[in-house]
């Protein structure tokens, strides 16, 4: 829920609500006007915390106390998220063994950094018959990474590309 749906003192236009004081204690359920002289009382703000509920809910605080920690709350969520971003290792079926032995260096190091990796193989004109090489390139692509990964999307076909998508080894 964000700040920008809550409504606060006279912007909450009902009959009734039910009332939550600063200690999270109910008051239950009381005339809008008597919610209002307790929050001005008090000195703060009556902010309606579940507008859905029949009557709303709305609880006696600190609004501009209230919205700071709710931003600080998206903030430190947004801090604990980490994006895992694709990254593309292309071949073709024809590849020399140190050309494959450089691209495995370079899948290990993205790996490591968190990364997913998406290998593909791009078949040209007659390599299109022998679809079967592409599959023994990746075997030996994964053989040299030697266990350092989670096959996520085993070797596929997709038009005139075969691919697969393997990801880092979790740290359990």
């Amino acid at each position: 829920m964000s700040s920008k749906e809550l409504r606060i003192n006279e912007q909450i236009r009902v009959g009734e609500v039910r009332l939550i004081d600063e200690e999270g204690k109910q008051l239950g359920v009381v005339p809008i006007a008597e919610a209002l002289n307790l929050a001005r009382e008090a000195g703060t703000d009556l902010v309606e915390i579940a507008p859905q509920a029949v009557p709303p809910v709305c609880k006696v605080l600190d609004y501009g106390k209230y919205r700071f920690e709710l931003e600080k709350k998206g903030r430190e969520s947004k801090k604990k998220q980490k994006l895992i971003k694709m990254k593309e290792i292309r071949m073709q079926p024809k590849i020399e063994e140190h050309d494959l032995q450089f691209k495995s260096k370079h899948c290990r190091e993205f790996l490591d950094e968190g990364n997913k990796v998406k290998v593909t193989i791009r078949f040209r004109g007659r390599e299109l018959a022998h679809t079967e090489r592409g599959k023994v390139v990746l075997e030996k692509f994964l053989a040299l990474l030697e266990d350092a990964f989670i096959l996520e999307k085993e070797p596929a076909m997709e038009g005139r590309f075969m691919s697969m998508v393997i990801g880092p080894k979790g740290k359990k």
